[in-house]
């Protein structure tokens, strides 16, 4: 993000801090306590992107072009990323009720071995547009005993290289430019799970993929458990444990997709932090570990100590911690952590309070859905201010809900959502929707409207042939639904507005208490709607 930009247009709050930290009270940018603490401007920007996913190539579903265009839709770089090996599968021969795994695959792998792999490479390099979309060739290979990688190359003609173990993929890409990052790590040691004894800190594994559709490795606890057949997660894999035992590494989020949507909402996306889209920026962004894991929503996250960036390692008894978080839903939490425990944890409000003033800045989601039927219903139509203006317009926009494939699967056609166009006072929407899978797993597409509008200002959806208006003081006070059809039909969902007082903090506080030679202090963000936000670490060294 730009900083600058950042700090005078968002609001600030200070709410909760653990009796270990310091507050510097009443410190408001600005004054003197805040000079004293503020950390210089920076010139970085955050991009967003998703370096794990697939389509129909190798396993998974939907065409490789209309990936290439979903992401182009809401991501600024992707890896469309087939499956390519698995050295050690023969293990699972022996075991009848895994036959049609090792099939299924080995059927895949050959598929790309023998001509989709030159088509992937060809329109990889078709799609990438330097400063506007960037592109990058990856893989995967699965391995029971060292757990599931990706490598990712910086070359757009980079040869696919084979392996007899993850280890050995590791020396046979020594010397070229390309990271090979473990993921869905929480899963058993010895079966496609990590094992942190593998772990080689530097530039070739510079960050670990935190969180996909498989679930989240930060603990063994919280939020996102791992349900899908291979298992739950369980401690010895999670990032906890690795910070635990000293490895330094970055975090990222990429969707695991398998449906042929990267960036799916809600499925996991990597941030990064870079001053240009450019590849060299991208890369090096990367390789630095200036990254971010979110699960959807585009969280802005300016975090520092002592000037360092998320990633960097400094030195330092004393750490100034400045943070700056920009939402784009109401904020449930913030949480400092340090050497794994809670340092400070800011809290958001339990409403979001009615602003004051003529014209006011809000966020309001316009949401699509609910279904009650599996075919596909198409939503056509704008979305329109009258008052005020749009400042930006945030896709949100999910892929059919597959992880992985499953015996019997029939293929289908991917349905790319589009803003078609975006002005101040509106947007015009192509979308489609289903039925949600089940009680809890959305299948909603959704716009995040940014505005500054007063509260008697309309904001107006017409699809379909049907027209529905409310002003900002109604959606401030609450959300409003309509079905289209009548009851068990499709619904639109006008969410409730988030003022910027919500969505928009800023915290200064000192910690000046070394536990280790080194600490590693993380932020992460929890909106009410259950979109999250990890930092990497920082690293502070005592002197």
């Amino acid at each position: 993000m730009d900083r600058r930009k950042f700090i005078e247009t968002s609001g600030w709050t200070l709410l909760g801090l653990a009796a270990s930290g310091s507050l510097l009270q009443g410190c408001k940018p600005g004054s003197r306590e805040a000079r004293r603490i503020m950390p210089s401007p920076s010139d970085f920007k955050v991009y967003w992107g998703d370096l794990h996913n697939h389509c129909n190539i190798t396993y998974g579903h939907g065409d490789m072009r209309d990936a290439f265009e979903a992401a182009k839709g809401q991501l600024d770089f992707v890896s469309v990323t087939p499956h390519a090996m698995w050295p050690d599968v023969a293990k699972l021969k022996d075991d009848p009720r895994l036959a049609w795994v090792v099939g299924y695959h080995t059927e895949a792998f050959d598929r790309l071995k023998k001509g989709n792999y030159r088509k992937y490479v060809e329109m990889t390099n078709e799609y990438n547009r330097e400063g506007e979309f960037l592109t990058f060739i990856g893989y995967e290979a699965h391995s029971l005993a060292h757990g599931d990688h990706v490598a990712l190359h910086y070359d757009l003609d980079a040869p696919l290289i084979y392996c007899e173990s993850i280890e050995d993929w590791k020396q046979k890409m020594s010397g070229r430019k390309v990271f090979i990052t473990p993921h869905h790590m929480g899963y058993q040691k010895g079966y496609r799970g990590y094992d942190w004894d593998f772990f080689t800190e530097g530039d070739q594994t510079p960050f670990v993929e935190m969180y996909s559709r498989h679930g989240l490795a930060e603990s063994d606890m919280g939020d996102y458990p791992y349900l899908h057949d291979m298992g739950p997660r369980q401690w010895e894999g999670t990032i906890l444990y690795g910070l635990g035992r000293g490895k330094k590494f970055g975090l990222i989020g990429s969707t695991d997709q398998h449906s042929g949507y990267p960036g799916s909402y809600g499925d996991g996306r990597v941030g990064v932090l870079s001053k240009s889209l450019s590849r060299d920026g991208i890369w090096e962004a990367l390789r630095s570990r200036h990254t971010c894991c979110a699960t959807g929503d585009k969280i802005l996250v300016d975090f520092r100590i002592n000037d360092a960036f998320m990633g960097d390692v400094v030195r330092g008894n004393r750490r100034k911690i400045y943070l700056n978080v920009e939402g784009q839903s109401c904020i449930d939490y913030i949480d400092i952590v340090k050497n794994g425990r809670l340092l400070a944890r800011i809290d958001g409000p339990n409403i979001p309070e009615m602003p004051e003033g003529d014209t006011v800045r809000c966020k309001v989601k316009m949401e699509f859905g609910w279904n009650r039927e599996k075919e596909y219903i198409p939503w056509n139509g704008q979305i329109t201010v009258d008052k005020g203006r749009i400042l930006n317009v945030t896709p949100c926009f999910r892929g059919a809900a597959f992880t992985s494939p499953q015996e019997g699967e029939t293929e289908f056609h991917t349905h790319v959502q589009k803003i078609v166009s975006a002005s101040e006072t509106g947007t015009e929407l192509k979308l489609y929707t289903t039925m949600n899978p089940n009680t809890t797993t959305p299948a909603t597409q959704a716009v995040i409207l940014d505005v500054e509008m007063p509260l008697d200002g309309n904001i107006t959806a017409e699809f379909n042939g049907k027209r529905f208006s409310h002003s900002l003081g109604e959606l401030l006070e609450g959300s409003r639904t309509h079905f289209m059809r009548g009851w068990l039909s499709e619904a639109l969902l006008f969410n409730r507005a988030m003022p910027q007082s919500c969505w928009s903090f800023e915290h200064f506080m000192e910690d000046n208490s070394p536990e280790n030679d080194t600490d590693w202090y993380y932020v992460r963000v929890r909106q009410k709607d259950q979109q999250w936000l990890w930092t990497s670490p920082v690293w502070v060294e005592r002197v």
